[in-house]
């Protein structure tokens, strides 16, 4: 096992092979069960197919092709020589979006998987655009079904030109972009160099993953602290409990609770039922505050320090985009915004302008409505206190999801907060 964890996404269109590339690295990284592999064996020697293991693991993933069924590729993990990784929920996995958004999964990295015989699809598009949108740092693409096109590099070539564009236009780094060409299905340039593409001489994708650089923890940052749950345990009293988002805590710090607004002086913080003086950002602990009641806090506030409060929004502006609407949605309407652990009924009082997804340019100023597919800013109103902070200044708190008939309908991050 190695010492160092990322979240990766696997992102792109959905016939591209994503499901097949993630059954291939839980194959070449030995992360598939054996007994998987042997119950599938004498099946396929009766049916007589060669190279039936790695099938066979697809299978196990049960992608059924005839029936239509995508696999569930989310939350599966392989170890390289550098990194645990977990894969996190893809675009088009219905919770993705929610995920993604209040941080159970926030992926550090992306694998963008484009099809050589077919290039950027429209969803190729909109996942690159909700990948830069919701701050993923680098890409590794991979340019699949290279067998199909008979490892051609020309064509090869042009599908690499035809992504940068696309990066280009969203204003992705390209720096910050790798391109390999792979073959997902026979397993070319995955874990080992193919002698099928003489012409390429650069990493091959777990070479690629290794050489990702490791996730920064956000210590320097501010002190934020979602409250997940507050306890009364006897002979402590208060304790609310949390994940560290950012920066750090300390015994002795004085902090607040936004939007409760009470605050007080850290006496103790437990982790694992032990006391600790300082506490880390990815820790979950319970800590006790001098002077603060069970009924002063509650599940949603964030904890700060006292000197860099957590903000509370009167309104916020935000750039959203719409995965799923049956219909459209229009200045007034009101569902539930998820935002970090606190759950609030927002309004979106306007709709200042509708992007482009494909280059993150304005198409339209003020528009009447938005639908599904569309990217906007748009201004919300918290139906009831609401703290929540700028992406840009801390990312971890500055993203939200947006459900309504039991559903994700839309993702967003928050561009300015305007304070109450």
């Amino acid at each position: 096992m190695s010492e160092q964890h990322q979240n990766l996404a696997i992102i792109g269109h959905v016939d591209h092979g994503k499901s097949t590339l993630v059954g291939r690295l839980l194959y070449e990284t030995g992360s598939v069960p054996e007994h998987v592999i042997e119950q599938h064996r004498e099946e396929a020697e009766e049916k007589g197919k060669g190279g039936f293991e790695f099938a066979y693991v697809m299978d196990n993933l049960a992608e059924e092709r005839e029936r239509g069924v995508t696999i569930d590729i989310a939350h599966q993990e392989f170890s390289t020589d550098e990194y645990d990784f977990t894969i996190v929920d893809c675009p088009g996995h219905r919770d993705f979006v929610k995920n993604m958004i209040t941080g159970a999964s926030q992926a550090d990295n992306a694998v963008l998987v484009v099809a050589a015989d077919d290039g950027v699809a429209p969803q190729t598009q909109e996942h690159v655009f909700l990948a830069r949108t919701l701050g993923i740092d680098e890409l590794i693409i991979g340019i699949n079904k290279m067998d199909v096109v008979d490892y051609k590099e020309d064509t090869y070539n042009d599908v690499v030109e035809e992504v940068t564009q696309l990066l280009k236009q969203v204003q992705f780094d390209t720096d910050d972009a790798s391109f390999i060409p792979i073959s997902a299905f026979e397993g070319d340039n995955i874990a080992e160099a193919s002698d099928n593409t003489p012409w390429y001489d650069g990493e091959i994708l777990l070479e690629a993953l290794n050489a990702l650089p490791e996730p920064e923890p956000p210590t320097d940052a501010s002190l934020r602290l979602p409250i997940q749950d507050v306890y009364t345990i006897s002979g402590i009293g208060t304790v609310p409990v949390g994940r560290i988002e950012t920066g750090v805590m300390n015994v002795g710090d004085d902090v607040v609770f936004q939007p409760s607004d009470v605050g007080g002086e850290v006496k103790t913080i437990e982790m694992h039922h032990e006391e600790v003086p300082k506490a880390e950002p990815g820790d979950n602990v319970g800590f006790n505050v001098r002077g603060i009641g069970k009924d002063d806090i509650r599940r949603g506030d964030v904890c700060g320090p006292a000197d860099d409060p957590p903000k509370v929004a009167e309104t916020f502006q935000a750039q959203v985009v719409v995965m799923q609407h049956p219909s459209v949605i229009t200045a007034g309407y009101t569902p539930v915004f998820h935002a970090h652990t606190s759950q609030v009924a927002c309004t979106i009082e306007s709709i200042d302008k509708k992007m482009d997804p494909s280059s993150g340019e304005v198409a339209e100023e003020n528009p009447d409505f938005i639908q599904s597919g569309d990217a906007a800013v748009v201004t919300i109103r918290p139906q009831k206190p609401l703290s929540i902070e700028p992406s840009s200044e801390i990312p971890e708190l500055g993203s939200f999801a947006i459900r309504d008939m039991g559903q994700t309908i839309a993702a967003g991050k928050v561009l300015e907060v305007n304070e109450k």
